[in-house]
């Protein structure tokens, strides 16, 4: 991936936030690499180096800055403008793909070789699929080492490595230190007791309010809680069921997230998709860029900036919620939600206040009787169906392509595009997921008479590929207007 030095320099000279994550800057004199907006004094032009991806940064030699910590810095878009193939691998690594598989499993997933993984990968991101993998297990670990009191072993498996010794025999190789000497010089501010706590950083602005009345409206009491400033759910990973609350951080472009009774085990897959439900990888700046155009956007997002796209815990829970409100309100969706979990939802193993329950899984809404839950007979085939698909693995959200789910979900009857749009916006995180047939948008979009699903998409055109933020814009202009 090709960066312009001089571009870059301006940014670096500027300290400029909304550049955070975009690239990464190498600075030959001391070996370190850094975000750009660090702190310490500029270094000489000559003796820096640009990289899109701290991966490809720790792949040319240079170690990770200890005071601007690039592992705390907003996630890198570097896949934007990739292939399909790098941005579906990217994401399967993100997700611990090779902390369990090998190299030859991973590019046999993606349908390639894996000397061809290894070129599209070094052509997109500069860097080879295993320093990806070894550069997201290390910085995790240094936010785990800065932020929490875990052990060491605890924080070496919670970070995808087999043992304390590989761990430390890498963390040395990349930091020149060993961990517990990191430990010795961090602030020590991380709880105490069974609750372990990060932060997560994003690019500003960020709509923190926006969000959490998104979240408010759909809340389902004894799954879900939300305050004025915070947003809490139960969850079950790996077999074992908690709950975690996420808060704005006071001063600071960062959410704080609060894991209890999960253990470190858990954290990766928690912060990955706690990241992904409040849209924390986003940058607000090319939205912008590309919304700002349409004069009917652009007074939306100067009165809402830093709007993001809600995302879901659980892809298929959210297709329930999806079928659910077809053709009715988000509250009448609400009540049917309640329902279903009050009568087949799982009690949390420690109930705290407002969570009680989890969400039932697939196989026991497949041949679960729904008529006690208001929908008609269609509907509730359909849920049925809906989960029986999943649990049968007809269904699988963790497809090669967006596309390809969109498919799998309109093949159930009961299924159609609004749903399945509906579900690439939040359960898939595509920004550029767009449910053309919704009666809102199309209001909104036609300023009281609405357009036809055609004339929408023709409009829209012009959104791509943001159009995701554009729906969320009108639905939220909608509500205000109520």
């Amino acid at each position: 991936m090709h960066l312009d030095f001089e571009a870059c320099e301006r940014v670096r000279e500027a300290r400029d936030p909304r550049f955070d994550g975009r690239f990464f800057i190498g600075v030959t004199s001391t070996g370190i690499y850094c975000r750009p907006i660090c702190p310490a004094p500029h270094a000489k032009s000559k003796n820096v180096k640009y990289f899109p991806t701290a991966a490809a940064a720790a792949e040319a030699g240079f170690r990770p800055c200890l005071r601007c910590r690039p592992e705390a810095s907003p996630g890198t878009p570097a896949w934007l403008g990739t292939s399909a193939t790098v941005r579906r691998g990217l994401t399967l690594i993100n997700e611990g793909a090779l902390d369990t598989e090998s190299v030859e499993q991973l590019s046999a997933r993606l349908g390639i070789g894996p000397r061809h993984l290894h070129r599209l990968f070094i052509q997109h991101v500069g860097a080879s699929p295993m320093a990806v993998a070894q550069t997201r297990r290390l910085h995790f670990a240094k936010r785990l080492i800065d932020d929490t009191n875990l052990a060491m072993t605890d924080i070496a498996l919670a970070s995808g490595f087999g043992s304390l010794r590989r761990f430390n025999d890498a963390f040395h190789q990349t930091y020149g230190k060993a961990p517990r000497e990191l430990r010795r010089d961090r602030r020590r501010d991380a709880p105490d007791g069974d609750a372990l706590s990060l932060k997560l950083a994003y690019r500003p602005p960020y709509h923190w309010e926006a969000i959490r009345d998104f979240f408010a409206t759909r809340a389902l009491p004894g799954v879900e809680r939300v305050t004025a400033d915070s947003y809490a759910r139960t969850v079950e990973v790996n077999g074992v069921s908690g709950w975690f609350e996420v808060q704005p951080v006071p001063g600071a472009d960062a959410l704080r997230l609060t894991v209890h009774h999960l253990g470190p085990g858990a954290l990766f897959t928690v912060v990955r998709k706690v990241r992904h439900m409040f849209d924390l990888g986003a940058d607000p700046e090319d939205v912008r860029g590309t919304l700002k155009q349409d004069t009917l956007l652009a007074p939306l997002l100067r009165r809402s900036p830093g709007l993001r796209v809600p995302g879901a815990w659980c892809p298929f829970e959210l297709s329930v919620r999806a079928v659910l409100g077809q053709q009715v309100s988000v509250a009448a969706a609400r009540t049917f939600a309640i329902r279903i979990v009050t009568a087949h939802g799982r009690p949390l193993a420690e109930p705290t206040e407002g969570l009680t329950h989890l969400f039932p899984k697939p196989e026991a809404l497949a041949s679960a009787d729904l008529s006690g839950v208001g929908l008609t007979g269609a509907r509730a085939r359909t849920l049925n169906a809906l989960a029986g698909a999943v649990a049968e693995g007809q269904l699988c959200f963790d497809a090669a392509s967006t596309e390809e789910t969109r498919e799998c979900l309109q093949r159930i009857p009961g299924i159609g595009a609004w749903t399945a749009e509906y579900a690439a916006m939040r359960a898939l995180a595509d920004p550029d997921a767009f449910p053309a047939e919704d009666l809102v948008l199309r209001r909104m979009a036609g300023n009281g008479h609405p357009l036809t699903t055609k004339e929408l998409k023709t409009r829209a055109e012009a959104w791509r590929p943001w159009r995701a933020y554009a729906v969320l814009h009108l639905w939220r202009a909608a509500s205000d207007n109520r």
